[in-house]
């Protein structure tokens, strides 16, 4: 069994809030995109305002990082961009006290899974909402820590697209 939540991809932007829904379109988590911040800063919050998680850009990193923390402020994990990828876009996220977590597949299309080690505990897919522009999906199984795993996909594509807009500006 799993749980499937809804995204909308045009909304994470820093500055704008915006809803995590469940499968039946119910809110069930707001993500709120702190504004007049020196580094990107995205706080989740429970239906009743309060924290959960945030993600936050470090200062200081030699390649696209982000990292993700826990109510208190301390490290969940930490996700990078893999130095070398050959076919696939990958990213490793190193996560504190639990296992480790690989992303692999097309990030900037949308359409990739998130392994502990050889199975896969998500996916992330556009195909689920194809009636619903700039909206995907994130389908997390049981027993899996959910909002580290939205968190996670969110940091990718925040990560993923500011990367592609800036290889697009430059040419």
């Amino acid at each position: 069994m799993s749980t499937r939540y809804k995204i909308r991809q045009k909304l994470i932007a820093i500055g704008d809030d915006f809803w995590i829904e469940n499968e039946k379109g119910q809110r069930v988590f707001k993500v709120d995109g702190k504004a007049l911040r020196l580094r990107k800063t995205l706080v989740f919050e429970d239906m009743n305002g309060r924290l959960l998680c945030q993600i936050k850009e470090p200062l200081l990193s030699i390649r696209e990082t982000m990292v993700i923390e826990g109510q208190n402020g301390e490290d969940l994990a930490v996700i990078k961009k893999a130095l070398i990828s050959p076919l696939r876009d990958r990213w490793s996220v190193n996560v504190k006290n639990g296992p480790d977590l690989d992303v692999q597949g097309n990030i900037l299309d949308l359409e990739y899974s998130i392994k502990q080690g050889r199975d896969k505990v998500a996916e992330v897919s556009k195909k689920w909402f194809l009636h619903v522009a700039d909206t995907y999906g994130v389908e997390i199984d049981r027993g899996q820590n959910d909002i580290l795993i939205l968190a996670v996909a969110i940091a990718i594509d925040m990560m993923a697209h500011d990367d592609a807009d800036k290889k697009s500006k430059r040419k």
